[in-house]
């Protein structure tokens, strides 16, 4: 059944009574991406709608089928093509970027590359009039075909970028010399550094669309390009002016020092080697002529050398491990289809985490009734629910729309009426006993409970509800808005329709599940708190907390340990790892004592203004030079207890998956939720890129030295 979208756009196309072109499939040839057709004003339209997929995106195949097409085009002119999806999902998400994965040839990727930029220079020099009508995300690889258009009008909704940085990459198929010859240079700069869409509307002000429309006013739009009406976007009077070299140079000096604030130049190249594509060639660049070749051959041999190196390979990694956790929760949404669906939230506590799971909820479209005994932190939580929005960017009635599903709720009477219900207070076991007698109570049949703890077993929680069937975990991550993750708890009596149904929340919530079983600290607590402990350790030793997190970042974290415990707070630092320690029988090695008086003393961390360091004004207050740690030797005190835990908890079989995914969703749960490096891959992706062997001599030198909560867990061996 076709979406609305859909049934939109191909109304329109039926309204032209088009038909069949002299460039239509043939029984030998069978178009399978795209349909082309002509209309009685001998306008072509050429339509993309990837066969066997939701989205388009490119591929060699869909665009050696364009070449046929456009070489068609050249011989049986039409008055002007049009170009458009027939997709609800969109124009085009970009390139497929499983076509560069696991390449490390880089003249093999820029052959490929070449034969891909001569089809979309034939979109480009086509001669007659092209215009792109676009709907929906225009993204990347996408982006760069409508760039190779003459013109470009927008469906009201429409969005636009270039994510490839996103991917340790920079645009490919054109984008580095058409966009910036395009709109103001550094504006299009700004967007393939930072990888952020725009609107249709800024898109159309930047110039990067020349109309934005409603889908009904396409037809006149189209008749007035063809007719050689439609005014064409211009670059802004000044932009001639980042031809000269003096002024690119400065520009782009500003622009590294705007990417090294937000990405280390060792780790993460893309942006750099952008920026040094741009200052020596930007000026050569600016017509789409033949002087674009220069700017051209660079932006495919940057791009080759870029997609095959490990950071490269790795990022690809890394987004397909994220399309592996999103495929978990969108799987549970299509099994949960016919169950009730998850429409009313109901929170039990109103502080920072309780108070922000329920604005993301609303945020997402969802009934949120939020409870707690004190209305000042209700209302503490709606403030900062109004703060998200305004950081979202949501217009006045779409911030009202979400603060109008945010309901307070002093009497807890959205209990009798929610379809989940979430307990967010304090991590005290008595004290969520006490909750759930009450909830449970109140909850109808096919409601589901689920509690945000952070490492308690459920099976210690759940052994005062008379139902624990529809009882769960949902581990929200702080800042919720911010971080992608939810473990998604199991225990042994938890009924698989309940689990199911909460994947199909998460998905709902546009968060990234990672399924896990009930056990210390689950998945990624248990694993982030050996990393900490030995931070806490070797300040015990005397190293330097500049020092110990410097060591940290330069191995490419996002924040060095000592700075992670302030943040999230010592008091909760140490009763986590106490928890552990007790429920571990001992594997964890003891906080050291000065830090448990800071945090009796009230030094608890950021929240209090002191801790490990001081803080202010939201910063860490650094003194020490943190200097290098020339021999890794505080690195790997760091991060191998981190490996060295993933291995115990895939031996144990802490993630809740098939044997055949568990490794994948491992890694990806500590990349999303901890921020490991992404550009090693993962934790255990990046223990076999260094070397098991190595990795296991490692663990036992420093057992030798350091004791036994180095020893390598037995898992090492079997590790596959």
């Amino acid at each position: 059944m076709k979406t609305s979208k859909t049934v939109d756009i191909l109304a329109v196309l039926d309204s032209k009574r088009l038909e069949l072109g002299p460039v239509a499939s043939s029984d030998d040839h069978p178009n399978k991406h795209w349909t082309l057709t002509r209309d009685d004003a001998a306008i072509a339209w050429l339509v993309f709608d990837k066969q066997g997929s939701s989205a388009n995106s490119l591929d060699e195949a869909v665009l050696e089928e364009l070449d046929t097409i456009l070489a068609g085009l050249e011989t049986d002119r039409p008055r002007a093509l049009v170009v458009r999806s027939a997709k609800a999902s969109g124009f085009c998400v970009g390139a497929d970027v499983g076509m560069f994965r696991g390449e490390t040839d880089s003249a093999a990727v820029a052959q490929r590359l070449q034969r891909a930029h001569a089809i979309v220079d034939r979109l480009s020099q086509l001669p007659v009039a092209t215009l792109a009508v676009i709907h929906g995300p225009c993204l990347g690889g996408g982006l760069e075909l409508a760039l190779a258009c003459d013109q470009r009008i927008a469906i009201a909704g429409a969005t636009f970028g270039f994510p490839e940085v996103l991917l340790g990459l920079h645009p490919g198929l054109g984008g580095t010399f058409r966009a910036t010859a395009l709109i103001n240079p550094v504006e299009a700069m700004t967007l393939m550094l930072t990888g952020k869409t725009v609107p249709a509307a800024k898109a159309n002000r930047l110039g990067l669309v020349d109309a934005v429309t409603e889908e009904r006013h396409v037809l006149n739009a189209v008749a007035d390009m063809a007719a050689g009406k439609l005014p064409a976007a211009r670059p802004p009077w000044f932009s001639p002016i980042f031809n000269l070299s003096p002024v690119r140079a400065m520009a782009a000096r500003r622009m590294e020092q705007e990417a090294a604030k937000k990405a280390d130049r060792r780790h993460y190249p893309a942006p750099f080697a952008l920026i040094e594509l741009w200052r020596e060639l930007g000026g050569k660049g600016n017509k789409q002529g033949s002087d674009h070749k220069a700017m051209q051959t660079a932006e495919i041999q940057s791009f080759a050398r870029l997609v095959t190196s490990p950071t490269g390979q790795n990022l690809i990694r890394v987004f397909f491990l994220r399309e592996q956790l999103k495929k978990l929760a969108s799987d549970g949404h299509a099994v949960a289809a016919t169950d009730p669906d998850i429409r009313h939230v109901h929170v039990v506590g109103a502080g920072t985490m309780g108070g922000d799971i329920a604005a993301w909820c609303a945020f997402s479209g969802l009934k949120v009734t939020l409870a707690d005994r004190e209305p000042k932190m209700i209302a503490a939580a709606i403030a900062r629910a109004a703060t998200l929005c305004k950081r979202k960017h949501l217009s006045g009635t779409e911030q009202r729309a979400v603060l109008d599903r945010l309901i307070p709720d002093l009497a807890g009477d959205g209990a009798r009426h929610a379809d989940i219900l979430i307990e967010a207070v304090p991590e005290k076991a008595d004290i969520k006993a006490a909750v759930y007698r009450e909830l449970e109570a109140k909850m109808k049949p096919s409601a589901i409970l689920a509690t945000n703890t952070s490492s308690i077993p459920l099976e210690d929680l759940r052994t005062e509800l008379t139902n624990p069937s529809r009882f769960l975990g949902l581990h929200f991550f702080n800042p919720v808005a911010q971080m992608q993750l939810v473990e998604l708890v199991s225990h042994d009596g938890l009924d698989d329709s309940c689990r199911t149904r909460a994947l199909s929340f998460i998905d709902t919530i546009s968060r990234l599940p990672a399924p896990v079983n009930s056990s210390p600290g689950f998945l990624v607590n248990r694993v982030l708190t050996p990393y900490l402990l030995e931070a806490m350790l070797l300040l015990d030793e005397g190293v330097n907390a500049e020092t110990i997190d410097q060591a940290a970042i330069d191995f490419g974290m996002p924040m060095g340990p000592v700075e992670l415990a302030d943040q999230v707070g010592l008091d909760i630092c140490i009763a986590v790892a106490d928890m552990l320690a007790d429920q571990l029988d001992g594997k964890m090695p003891a906080v050291p004592q000065w830090i448990r008086k800071k945090v009796e003393a009230g030094e608890t961390g950021r929240k209090s203004g002191q801790g490990l360091y001081s803080w202010s004004n939201g910063s860490a207050d650094k003194k020490n030079d943190p200097g290098v740690d020339e021999d890794n030797s505080l690195t790997d005190r760091l991060i191998l207890p981190l490996l060295n835990t993933c291995v115990s908890c895939l031996r144990e079989q802490v993630v809740d998956a098939s044997a055949g995914q568990q490794q994948d969703v491992l890694d990806g749960a500590v990349i999303f939720a901890t921020g490991f490096a992404p550009f090693r891959g993962g934790p255990l992706h990046y223990a076999r890129q260094r070397g098991i062997d190595d990795v296991v001599n490692a663990l036992q030198t420093l057992a030798a030295e350091q004791g036994d909560r180095f020893s390598p867990d037995p898992g090492w061996r079997t590790l596959q």
